[in-house]
């Protein structure tokens, strides 16, 4: 088994309300195509009433080539991570004593939003304390799935290596990518949804001596599961240009949720030997409220079991793979009873899904 001891987040200075980002949108697009004038309803429709940014409202007026939206991810990538990390380590709702970058034996980092190499992670190792025999698991393209894909790949370690730890962190600027040339209708949905954010998780193996540093009780990771459809590469995703990174948003994935994704919840039920009132909350990605909104179909609940879900749309927007790590650190300061059960999910590229069973001990 597994622990998630602790969490940290690590946000931007730059905040824009859905109101601004409408009229910047109308200003940038409208003079270039009218059939945006249709789309504008979707920020309005989208339950995002703020998000944070590593730039400010006018870089988005001007154009920017690939190599300068590379230049600041690998900037703000490095600075919002070890926001995120030095919190994680340091939490004091989680943690009673620091944990140290000494202590960490794996470490994983997550993005899609920008390109580097050597990888994020070796940048983090070389401005914090961490071992120099650290295994690190860089971890690309994976989307809004890849923070769940990471706490899973993580948890599988530290079956195998019980007396481990490992730091999970998980960076996306989504803002880096905005194409303001790009009149397509999945760039102007992304426009009204997308955010920049930063997240780190703490896992802890069942043997390990930093267990006993944790102020509460720690969430068990008690199990996972994978699942990805076949010929779905071009549900979400990017597309390489010359100018940068151009988002692919198909209309169809809350349809893939009613279908997918309730087959891959149902199996997984059905292993677990849960039904729906078995479980106290949803830690669900929120791909945007109209996903949020197939979950409760498909599962048959609350629109209350997925609360943080809804409530980190609503004052981040989708900050890609980070996302379901805040949404995971708002429920663990809430608190569960002892014994509850929480599935925490996402859907990203491939097109693919992945669930944790986490259980409140």
């Amino acid at each position: 088994m597994s622990y998630i001891g602790s969490t940290g987040i690590g946000i931007p200075a730059n905040e824009i309300r859905q109101e601004e980002i409408t009229e910047l949108v109308k200003d940038i697009f409208i003079g270039s195509s009218r059939h945006v004038t249709k789309l504008l309803p979707v920020f309005k429709n989208a339950e995002v009433t703020s998000r944070q940014f590593v730039v400010n409202k006018e870089w988005f007026r001007s154009e920017h080539s690939f190599k300068e939206r590379n230049d600041l991810y690998k900037t703000h990538a490095i600075t919002t991570s070890l926001e995120a990390v030095d919190h994680c380590l340091t939490n004091k709702e989680f943690l009673d004593k620091e944990i140290s970058y000494q202590a960490i034996d794996m470490l994983v980092f997550v993005s899609s939003t920008g390109i580097a190499t050597p990888s994020v992670d070796t940048y983090l190792f070389n401005q914090r304390n961490f071992r120099d025999n650290i295994i690190r698991m860089p971890l690309w393209g994976l989307g809004c799935a890849g923070g769940a894909i990471a706490l899973s790949r993580a948890h599988e370690w530290l079956k195998a290596n019980p007396d481990k730890t490992a730091l999970v962190v998980c960076c996306e600027l989504c803002s880096l990518t905005f194409q303001k040339n790009d009149l397509k209708k999945s760039n102007i949905i992304g426009s009204a949804l997308f955010g920049d954010g930063t997240a780190a998780a703490l896992l802890i193996g069942e043997e390990s001596p930093y267990i006993n540093y944790l102020k509460k009780k720690p969430v068990k990771v008690a199990d996972t599961s994978s699942k990805t459809k076949k010929q779905s590469t071009d549900v979400m995703g990017w597309d390489v240009t010359d100018k940068g990174l151009e988002v692919i948003f198909s209309k169809s994935i809350p349809l893939l949720v009613d279908s997918f994704w309730r087959e891959h919840c149902n199996d997984f039920f059905q292993r677990q030997n849960l039904k729906e009132k078995d479980i106290h909350s949803y830690i669900a990605h929120p791909g945007g409220k109209k996903v949020l909104e197939a979950m409760e179909n498909v599962l048959r609940t609350s629109k209350n079991k997925l609360k943080h879900s809804y409530n980190i749309l609503r004052n981040h927007g989708n900050m890609s793979s980070a996302t379901v790590l805040h949404v995971l650190m708002a429920a663990m300061k809430e608190g569960h009873p002892t014994g509850g059960k929480s599935i925490l999910s996402a859907l990203g590229p491939g097109f693919s899904s992945e669930l944790l069973l986490l259980e409140w001990t």
